[in-house]
């Protein structure tokens, strides 16, 4: 069984499948005592062919394969094992109670027979894994034990892809808690860093946008919304009759008709902004939440000059784009200018590249 929280033996790639691409990030843990804690060893980042990922369930798992062999080629990375994630809505999470005398042991078998009445799927279909979280707040004797489920598919076709490539997969972990662990790279560049700080982070993917709200570096609340940077993509290839690779280039590197920025990537800004916050406004409707003190901006299109102070003037909330690199030092054989414009778009690969040192 490939558990969804793995241990971990040795240096573990990050390895974020996405519906547009394959990120791969290595870091190492400085063992001097003053200075940055981690660095970044290697990086590299392969597109994937149109539908090999779909709503973040691998389709064409030879594609994604083939994807991961040229990242690692790309990158020059002799590590053999990983961590991939499945995302949030191909998991059920559910916090139960256990008593604190149970060892590991008993508590797995003890929730082997009660995974039944909390996961809709026959067990044979699913892969089970559990966390104990901490002692309960209501009653000393019990603990707090995360249990999460994922139908093994969706499993087992990421460790098939990895494995296409000669890699091994060390640990199957959920997106959202590979971000929870990378926030820990960028809480000290906020406003106001302390306590009770709630948080939102929208990542923008290529198809997906997804809110996840932090409280005290805790995710709470998360939301997933068909919203992303290929919507700009697509209105480039039809405004100005490309094919969907030349505008995925011209949208990066640029050299499009003076009116673009006012009549394609203007109101695409807006549009996300608007995005943004409608999802902010359902996270308030459902919790006893009606602000949030800082939004941090991740995924590829969050790269797109001004959209933080766009969101800012728009919601009055600190706005920052995220940089999970800002206190780590970086590897020689890594090009810093690639690695600091796909910073926030690597916020997942590097919440599962931390899973080396846990």
């Amino acid at each position: 069984m490939h558990p969804l929280f793995g241990s971990k033996k040795r240096a573990v790639l990050g390895l974020d499948i996405s519906s547009a691409a394959v990120k791969l990030l290595e870091l190492s843990q400085s063992s001097r005592r003053s200075g940055a804690q981690y660095r970044v060893e290697a990086y590299a980042v392969e597109p994937l062919p149109a539908d090999a990922v779909v709503e973040k369930n691998i389709a064409d798992v030879d594609a994604v394969g083939q994807a991961i062999r040229n990242v690692i080629r790309k990158s020059n990375t002799k590590a053999k094992s990983a961590a991939v994630a499945v995302s949030g809505s191909a998991v059920i999470t559910k916090i139960i109670t256990m008593p604190v005398s149970l060892s590991d042991q008993e508590m797995e078998t003890q929730i082997q027979l009660e995974a039944d009445q909390y996961i809709p799927y026959p067990l044979e279909e699913v892969n089970i894994d559990f966390e104990v979280l901490n002692i309960s707040e209501r009653n000393p004797e019990m603990m707090d034990v995360l249990l999460a489920a994922s139908r093994s598919e969706n499993v087992d076709d990421r460790v098939a892809a990895l494995e296409i490539a000669g890699l091994s997969a060390e640990v199957v972990d959920i997106e959202a808690y590979a971000m929870e662990n990378a926030f820990t790279q960028i809480a000290d560049q906020l406003p106001g860093v302390g306590g009770d700080q709630i948080v939102a982070i929208a990542d923008i993917g290529a198809t997906t946008t997804t809110l996840n709200v932090l409280n005290n570096g805790k995710i709470i609340y998360t939301r997933e919304q068909n919203f992303g940077g290929r919507q700009l993509t697509e209105e480039i290839q039809r405004r100005y009759g490309l094919s969907l690779k030349e505008a995925g280039m011209a949208k990066c590197q640029g050299g499009l008709p003076d009116n673009y920025v006012t009549e394609v990537l203007e109101p695409f800004k807006e549009a996300m902004a608007q995005q943004i916050s409608r999802s902010l406004q359902f996270f308030f409707s459902s919790s006893q939440y009606n602000s949030v003190d800082s939004v941090v901006l991740a995924g590829g299109s969050s790269s797109i000059p001004g959209v933080d102070e766009l969101m800012e003037e728009k919601m009055g909330t600190p706005t920052i784009v995220a940089n999970p690199f800002a206190n780590m030092s970086v590897s020689s054989h890594v090009k810093n200018q690639g690695l600091s414009s796909d910073a926030p778009s690597l916020m997942i690969a590097c919440g599962l590249a931390l899973r080396s040192f846990d």
